[in-house]
């Protein structure tokens, strides 16, 4: 039987998706949960003018303070806003500032990681320094410093949400770089005279994406609560822009007692937010870590 046969019979032969989704919801419950809640918020981001039934921008000083009903499901603010449309483009805000931010870190962190562990030496030396002296602050508080000093400008809102991320990347990219180093291929990649590029794009990353991946994923929901914690201190996004910490700012404690749903609802968005991406990320750290893959 010919190769192609072979592909064609393993082709007709392979279950149909709703039997693999099955399989993975069986085999990682929380994982597809958790998939599900992020494919939701996507949805929502990406189709928000279809899926919000008002105007997230639209002041109406008659329908100040709403409670929940069939109009509003639910209610509006202390403009008279519609509060589940702003949740939606909300949610367009949160995944474009934390998508952007958490790839950017991600992404430098294996950068650096990946050269770190390769070059070794003084280079490593150096590098882990400055890491180190970036770990020892809080996420916050090097956000808040970067934004008071540079503005609340989207660019700078993201940049000060990435750079906290880029160490933690880097030191798990380059632990496992390490290890890379000493296989075999690799010395023999260098006796044959290759580049240093080259054997670091070709022999080095591809073997470091499963945790890269991992940090990727994990960081997105750490950056949607960073994203929310700088637009509730007024240093993140800014009106009218719909942003679920923004919305918590305006409502918080000044409509607690007398219209909590104001608050009640983006804190739930921000909850259920990271708590879909922390799952998601769970998922696939089982599904690509060998020693957490069940057989």
């Amino acid at each position: 039987m010919s190769v192609s046969q072979d592909i064609q019979r393993e082709y007709l032969h392979r279950p149909p998706w709703y039997q693999l989704a099955w399989a993975l919801l069986r085999k990682q419950p929380l994982a597809a949960f958790g998939g599900l809640l992020v494919a939701t918020l996507v949805f929502m981001a990406v189709f928000a003018e279809y899926v919000a039934p008002h105007n997230a921008e639209i002041i109406s000083f008659e329908d100040m303070l709403t409670p929940p009903s069939v109009e509003h499901w639910l209610g509006t603010d202390q403009f008279g806003r519609d509060l589940l449309s702003r949740i939606i483009f909300g949610a367009r805000t949160a995944l474009f500032i934390g998508c952007i931010a958490a790839g950017t870190g991600a992404t430098a962190g294996l950068v650096l990681g990946v050269a770190s562990a390769y070059f070794g030496g003084r280079i490593d030396l150096i590098l882990q320094r400055i890491i180190d002296v970036f770990i020892a602050f809080p996420t916050i508080i090097i956000a808040l410093s970067i934004v008071s000093v540079f503005g609340s400008d989207l660019k700078n809102v993201i940049f000060a949400i990435c750079l906290p991320f880029i160490p933690d990347a880097a030191r798990i990219v380059r632990s496992n770089a390490l290890a890379i180093r000493e296989i075999p291929y690799v010395d023999a990649a260098r006796a044959l005279g290759f580049s240093h590029s080259r054997i670091i794009l070709r022999h080095m990353v591809p073997n470091v994406l499963a945790p890269y991946l991992i940090v990727l994923t994990a960081n997105i929901g750490q950056a949607i609560l960073l994203e929310a914690s700088l637009s509730y201190l007024g240093l993140g996004v800014q009106e009218p822009t719909p942003a679920w910490g923004l919305m918590l700012q305006g409502g918080a404690e000044e409509y607690a007692e007398s219209a909590p749903w104001v608050a009640i609802f983006p804190g739930l968005a921000i909850a259920v937010a990271v708590f879909g991406f922390n799952l998601f990320g769970d998922g696939v750290r089982d599904a690509l870590d060998p020693r957490l893959r069940s057989e």
